[in-house]
């Protein structure tokens, strides 16, 4: 029988580091040996848990917070983007939306077996196809694309049950003492923090194999 390899991962799809983590995360795990069965289970953060219906303008929101051109800070997180094979340009995805919505239809997709694939394809609307996750049909033709029913997810993401799960998982991760994201758990033992170089993430893997 393969050992089985659970990584938790706690991002927010309109956090841009989330995105660079995710996929060094993944091209780590794509060069694992074929023995080896990865679970990677995604769990709810909010970057900002304030962020009005109505988004915020992120530049405005750097500037007023930092005292600096936002230009400065998003070069180097698409510099990094570049070296993960994305072509980010984060001038193009001005405004910041709540993504209890997104979150959620995350969240229920896992029983689908498509979890993961599904938070990718939310982050990668929203900063590669500039397209806007916080609108109850993006999401549901997301959804609908990865063999989701797209009534249920329409239903699902305006539930006020499901969505209240999510709040209460996203309080519970920051409650556990994760105060920023990307945050990666690898076999329940071993935490990183943060978009790390594509050799932590392999060392990661690494390590909590070798303790199998």
């Amino acid at each position: 029988m393969s050992p089985i390899l659970k990584i938790d991962v706690f991002t927010d799809v309109v956090c841009p580091w989330c995105l660079v983590g995710s996929a060094r995360l993944d091209q780590a795990v794509a060069a694992l040996p074929d023995d080896i069965d990865v679970i990677i289970e995604n769990h709810p953060f909010y970057l900002d848990a304030n962020t009005p219906a109505e988004g915020v303008d992120v530049g405005e929101m750097l500037r007023q917070r930092y005292g600096r051109d936002p230009a400065e800070m998003w070069e180097r997180v698409e510099s990094e983007a570049l070296k993960a094979g994305i072509e980010l340009d984060l001038s193009r995805q001005p405004r910041m939306y709540p993504t209890a919505k997104a979150h959620t239809i995350t969240r229920l997709s896992k029983p689908l077996g498509i979890q993961h694939e599904v938070a990718n394809a939310i982050a990668e609307a929203y900063f590669l196809e500039h397209r806007q996750i916080f609108d109850d049909n993006v999401l549901a033709d997301i959804a609908a694309s990865f063999g989701f029913d797209r009534g249920d997810a329409l239903d699902a993401m305006n539930d006020e049950h499901e969505l209240a799960i999510t709040q209460q998982l996203a309080e519970q991760a920051a409650a556990q003492g994760i105060t920023g994201v990307p945050f990666f758990v690898f076999g329940e033992k071993y935490a990183l923090s943060g978009a790390q170089p594509p050799e932590v993430f392999a060392q990661a893997l690494d390590k909590t194999i070798s303790e199998f």
